[in-house]
């Protein structure tokens, strides 16, 4: 696993498989394999080169986010600590937790990108702009 100092409270997760002579069957369970109840999942599909997604944070919202196939960078930074990983494995992602910034890039054509989120969709609980929100964590500090 990689040795990148990671942003507060990100974390990898690895799912459990089974392999056999049919293939791979990779499986999650929430609150078992994912640290919160999930209130809402989406994927990205069809990234065109060049272009990113994400591009904020959430004030109370965790994520999950995992690469069901193909492979992209995610940069995460808490406002101390800021890194880019690479997710490429379907049975490997990484956590987001609230007030944590993460962008996506760099995909790969036919990348399938998993996303389970800890809320529904608010777009009050977003901070879409990094320097208002950096300017936010030192008022909080």
């Amino acid at each position: 696993m990689e040795q990148e100092k990671l942003p507060r409270g990100v974390k990898w997760i690895q799912l459990p498989q089974n392999v056999d002579n049919r293939g791979r069957l990779t499986y999650l369970e929430g609150d078992v394999h994912i640290p919160f109840p999930v209130k809402r999942v989406f994927w990205i599909t069809d990234v065109p080169d060049g272009k990113t997604r994400g591009g904020h944070a959430h004030w109370t919202c965790h994520e999950a986010v995992f690469p069901i196939t193909g492979r992209f960078e995610i940069e995460l930074d808490d406002g101390e600590e800021n890194t880019t990983v690479v997710l490429d494995d379907p049975t490997r992602g990484i956590t987001v937790p609230a007030g944590v910034w993460c962008e996506l890039r760099h995909f790969a054509p036919g990348t399938v990108c998993l996303v389970m989120a800890s809320q529904e969709y608010d777009a009050s609980g977003y901070a879409l702009d990094r320097a208002s929100w950096i300017r936010t964590l030192k008022k909080e500090k």
